[in-house]
């Protein structure tokens, strides 16, 4: 059963529910390494030293300071940096409702799942169901551990009994860069080179997304490798792919990875093939579902089509 971290409040109007948060995700699974001293194996310690007088400086003698200039600070004490926290009020605030669709991905941050508390239960699936009935999602503040969060709160149906709602802490619109900081050269794209890219996109497509589909394939043979390296066994350099030549031509390459997902397909057992068009027809004729079921690859997963800042909360 998962446990609680928080408790908090939504309230719009003079409605208010009680709830409770729960982690939705889960620390990074990341293969971490320690530092440790070559002479003697022993794990090292972290330490600040300061440039200018040249000794080490204990926790104790350190403040924290605000960069207002080149090289100049201005510091403050534990007691005002406390004046200076948001006061957590653990209120969700819900300030206006939008289209679901209405805010990008980009802007998403950490997720929470939020449950109901005693005596909530009917006000949380009342939200829960009208967000979910009118495809919408309410944005609100939230003040928790000193900061004032941004956050969405959208319906889920993964929740036991199909009415869940989960928080979505989200970036400000100054933490976002502007895509138009990204230079975009034009380029001419031709419509037989479109038609073939629709096919290319039919042939890899599915309708759903499973994440279980997928997993850390890097992380697996790191693991893998430090077992081998924990037994007293040499671990060996991982074979370099074969480098493919070198496409110039669009076209050919379009033509090239249809035939190569063609040829997965047969290779696939009956039933889990998809069908292709021949390869004449890929040059003359548009774009056309080849079936319902998902592309699959030499593995019998589904091929992923062709992610983002550190957390907050």
């Amino acid at each position: 059963m998962a446990r609680a971290i928080s408790t908090g409040t939504i309230s719009f109007g003079l409605v208010s529910i009680p709830v409770k948060l729960y982690s939705a995700t889960q620390a990074s699974s990341g293969v971490s390494f320690n530092l440790l001293h070559g002479k003697c194996g022993s794990r090292l310690k972290q330490q600040y030293i300061c440039p200018v007088d040249n000794e080490i400086v204990s926790r104790d003698d350190m403040v924290k300071g605000y960069e207002f200039a080149k090289d100049q600070y201005v510091t403050f004490t534990p007691e005002e940096l406390k004046l200076l926290e948001e006061k957590a009020t653990q209120s969700i605030e819900i300030s206006q409702f939008v289209p679901r669709s209405s805010v990008d991905p980009l802007y998403f941050d950490k997720a929470y799942y939020l449950g109901p508390e005693k005596g909530g239960e009917k006000s949380y699936r009342l939200l829960a169901t009208v967000m979910r009935e009118t495809d919408r999602a309410a944005v609100a503040r939230y003040a928790a551990r000193g900061k004032q969060y941004i956050v969405m709160l959208r319906p889920s149906e993964a929740a036991q009994g199909g009415a869940g709602i989960i928080m979505q802490t989200l970036l400000y619109a100054d933490e976002v860069r502007p895509f138009a900081e990204v230079p975009i050269p034009n380029a001419e794209v031709r419509d037989a080179e479109v038609s073939l890219a629709r096919q290319l996109v039919d042939q890899i497509a599915s309708e759903t997304f499973n994440p279980a589909e997928y997993e850390d394939e890097v992380r697996k043979r790191i693991l893998a490798d430090i077992e081998r390296k924990v037994a007293g066994k040499e671990i060996s350099a991982v074979p370099a792919p074969a480098e493919s030549g070198q496409v110039i031509d669009l076209m050919e390459a379009l033509k090239a990875s249809l035939a190569e997902n063609r040829s997965a397909s047969k290779a696939a057992p009956e039933g889990e093939a998809v069908a292709a068009a021949a390869p004449q027809a890929l040059e003359r004729k548009p774009a056309r579902r080849a079936g319902n079921e998902p592309a699959e690859d030499d593995a019998g997963k589904a091929k992923p089509a062709p992610r983002r800042r550190a957390s907050r909360g």
